[in-house]
């Protein structure tokens, strides 16, 4: 699996509006800037999650972005879904929409196995958890294994 950079300045600019989040609304250039994100970048970002029901914009001097809901009710796979798309595909196509045949055939339950621990990992760790470095056990301990910081 590849995490885009738009994948990964989306999840930044809402965990920078999670740690924020009781200060008002925060300017892009703000987040850009406390991000290293480009802002006309992040300016396209910031639109397609106001879209998707995870910000909301507000216009003004005292304007700005700010989460749709509590950072504990947002996880990663939100926000990578709604500016990627789904969270495993195999040439844009879903899973569950492919057929394989003779000794490719059981590549569709590895893939499908492959998109439901994603799901497990992404969907179970909101921006308040990775805000407040609170990931969940399941996670520090895969990450705890020295074998999934190398390179194979």
């Amino acid at each position: 699996m590849r995490i885009s950079a738009r994948a990964d300045y989306a999840v930044r600019a809402a965990l920078q509006l999670a740690a924020c989040q009781d200060d008002g609304p925060l300017k892009a250039e703000a987040i850009a800037d406390a991000q290293e994100i480009p802002h006309k970048f992040l300016e396209g970002i910031l639109n397609d999650m106001r879209r998707g029901g995870l910000v909301l914009s507000q216009r003004g001097g005292n304007g700005g972005y700010r989460l749709a809901r509590p950072a504990d009710r947002i996880s990663i796979a939100d926000v990578i879904r709604v500016v990627e798309g789904p969270l495993v595909s195999v040439r844009g196509v879903r899973p569950p929409e492919l057929a394989y045949s003779g000794p490719a055939e059981s590549l569709l339950p590895l893939w499908i196995a492959l998109r439901a621990n994603v799901r497990q990992i992404l969907e179970g760790v909101s921006l308040a958890d990775v805000a407040g470095a609170g990931l969940p056990t399941t996670v520090t301990a895969l990450a705890a294994d020295p074998a999934a910081w190398t390179n194979p």
